[in-house]
């Protein structure tokens, strides 16, 4: 019904298959090697199941090979010159279109121009993402073919396949990074080839807020002293210093100052190798509060010895970020009965805990490693309400004290103002003949006046 050839002058792979009582051969810019034939698997199965169950269209499959539409005729200029025929026009779109490579080559090359400037488990992710998704899809179609009703249909796809967790579909911010990788690789192919990017005004799907979930300070305690006890101190630091998970596991002796109580964020554990933190603000000094400088001052004790990283097995060698997420973290939280969280968590507890205590935002923007305070008023600041009980109370409070307790339809006590007073005083008999103030009779003691509110309480 179908298959892949080799054609014998050039070496060349092609499709070769029989639709509608004729036989078309479908070139690819793909030479006979394993590997090529395993990247045109898919598209073939495609083809065999389409042929099978009567739903091929050929101009779907290989838009080259469909007879074009005619053109109308355009009508004489009147000034000498042939008209060009349709079928002339319709070869000379068909020989442009052939000028870029196949969807497969131009990724490859793609990929191999630009790693250079990639983070190592960013080089993981989109090498993942040409090979289980963007390759199978488009591999054989020349990228300059590819459609835009091709893109739409294929994020379609993307959203009824599983997630990682079962009963999951993968999230939107999984797709659009799957699209953003498709738009890079069409957007440099149509810079080079010269033809219009098909993702034009193609938006990205909206991602919901981020799970930010902090602990209680009740939590926390908790947590911390029902860890193991070779895992108290580095929860500490955890959570009272906001550091990444990266960047705690990636911290070394040399990036602590006892001396200045700070902790230096200079690099961070990624993929099991030291690289270059987050951003450019991810790099600042941390101060450390008195908790997390004896907790510091304990690990020294411990691990200084043992290698350079402040937090490490036994070893020497840094934690790893799964080994204790699985381990050590999800099993402490179960049997606590606490909802599962990450232990990214601890970051935002943080956050949370500073802005409790009335923290400046700048400063706690410093110590997270953001650019700026517009982040953390964004995701943090809802919770501050339930921290600091800033929901209206303290107002009713100083509406309590200024009128004593009264109900709004009772008239208040006389204010002791120096005017209530001194009209006070003038409806009182002077006494002459005692040692009085001049206001008072000498065996009454002078009333306490009573302050106005001036603070809440």
């Amino acid at each position: 019904m179908a298959s892949i050839r080799q054609r014998s002058e050039n070496g060349q792979l092609f499709f070769d298959f029989r639709w509608d009582g004729k036989r078309y051969r479908a070139p690819t810019d793909l030479v006979e090697s394993p590997e090529n034939r395993a990247a045109l698997e898919p598209q073939l199965k495609r083809l065999k199941t389409a042929l099978r169950t009567g739903t091929f269209d050929l101009r779907s499959f290989f838009p080259e090979l469909a007879p074009h539409e005619a053109a109308p005729p355009a009508s004489p200029a009147g000034d000498g010159q042939p008209v060009s025929s349709p079928s002339f026009v319709a070869k000379a779109v068909h020989v442009e279109v052939l000028k870029t490579p196949a969807f497969l080559n131009f990724a490859e090359l793609w990929f191999s121009e630009f790693k250079v400037g990639w983070r190592k488990t960013y080089v993981t992710t989109v090498r993942g993402i040409l090979d289980k998704y963007l390759i199978p899809k488009f591999g054989i179609t020349n990228v300059g073919q590819v459609t835009r009703a091709q893109i739409l249909e294929f994020r379609s796809e993307l959203a009824k396949l599983s997630g990682r967790r079962s009963g999951t579909k993968l999230s939107p911010a999984r797709i659009n990074t799957v699209m953003l990788i498709v738009r890079q690789i069409l957007t440099e192919a149509a810079d080079r080839y010269e033809f219009t990017m098909p993702m034009g005004r193609l938006r990205p799907l909206k991602i919901p807020k981020s799970d930010v979930n902090p602990f209680s300070l009740d939590e926390t305690q908790l947590l911390i002293s029902k860890i193991r006890f070779d895992y108290q101190d580095y929860l500490k630091v955890r959570f009272f210093s906001g550091m990444r998970s990266g960047e705690i596991h990636g911290l070394k002796w040399k990036y602590v100052d006892f001396e200045r109580r700070l902790i230096l964020v200079r690099e961070a554990l990624v993929g099991g190798e030291d690289e270059y933190t987050k951003t450019d603000s991810s790099q600042r000094d941390i101060q450390m509060s008195e908790i997390v400088y004896q907790a510091m001052k304990r690990q020294h004790a411990a691990t200084s010895k043992l290698g350079e990283y402040v937090f490490c097995n036994r070893k020497g060698e840094p934690l790893d970020t799964n080994n204790f997420t699985k381990r050590v973290w999800y099993p402490l939280l179960r049997h606590l009965g606490l909802a599962l969280r990450r232990p990214y968590q601890t970051r935002h507890t943080a956050a949370t805990l500073w802005l409790a205590a009335g923290e400046a935002p700048e400063w706690i923007a410093r110590q997270l490693g953001h650019a700026s305070t517009e982040m953390l008023f964004r995701v943090y600041s809802r919770f501050v309400p339930n921290l600091t009980r800033r929901d209206g109370s303290a107002f009713d409070r100083l509406l309590s004290n200024a009128f004593n307790g009264k109900a709004p339809h009772q008239e208040p006590e006389p204010s002791s103002t120096p005017q209530s007073l001194s009209r006070r005083s003038s409806d009182r008999p002077e006494n002459d003949g005692g040692a009085g103030d001049g206001l008072h009779p000498p065996s009454q003691p002078p009333p306490v006046r009573r302050a106005m509110p001036v603070a809440l309480a």
